[in-house]
């Protein structure tokens, strides 16, 4: 099987419909994930920056980082920005700039970090409109793969 194509997500990837900002999650995280999601970032060397109160830097430990107010930057591809939300750590939030990912290109993206999130993680990655919980998109462990979520089709 292969991911989908931009004409079968095309409406996952609107801004009109999703906001500029869809909300991403792992669900069901605790602290070892988020040092997992660390170490991926790093191995990966992918540019990232911590940022707390306005100042950019690199990323305190994850005990510090958690349940704080900053934002971890991570950019997986040029062009395209991830922000990670250290909120709790039953669950790794983050959003993406749908205004980042067009066409084929930016489908093969977003596949491609949700993909490597899955697979580093061992957990589904679930993409939902922004300051919704009902995911449209997910990568499926078992299917290997990102997914429409069935029932999307009335976002």
């Amino acid at each position: 099987m292969t991911d989908p194509h931009w004409p079968d997500v095309r409406r996952f990837l609107d801004v009109e419909v999703m906001g500029a900002l869809p909300d991403g999650h792992v669900p069901l995280t605790a602290v070892q994930d988020w040092r997992a999601l660390l170490d991926l970032v790093v191995s990966r060397g992918w540019p990232h920056s911590y940022v707390a109160d306005g100042e950019p830097g690199p990323p305190p430990s994850v005990e510090a980082m958690l349940g704080g107010t900053g934002v971890l930057r991570v950019w997986p591809e040029p062009g395209c920005q991830v922000n990670f939300w250290p909120l709790e750590p039953g669950s790794i939030d983050f959003d993406i700039d749908l205004r980042e990912l067009r066409g084929q290109r930016g489908v093969e993206a977003l596949c491609r970090l949700f993909a490597t999130l899955g697979r580093h993680l061992g957990k589904p990655v679930l993409l939902c409109p922004e300051g919704d919980d009902r995911p449209v998109l997910a990568f499926d462990l078992g299917a290997d793969r990102v997914v429409v979520v069935p029932g999307a089709g009335t976002v």
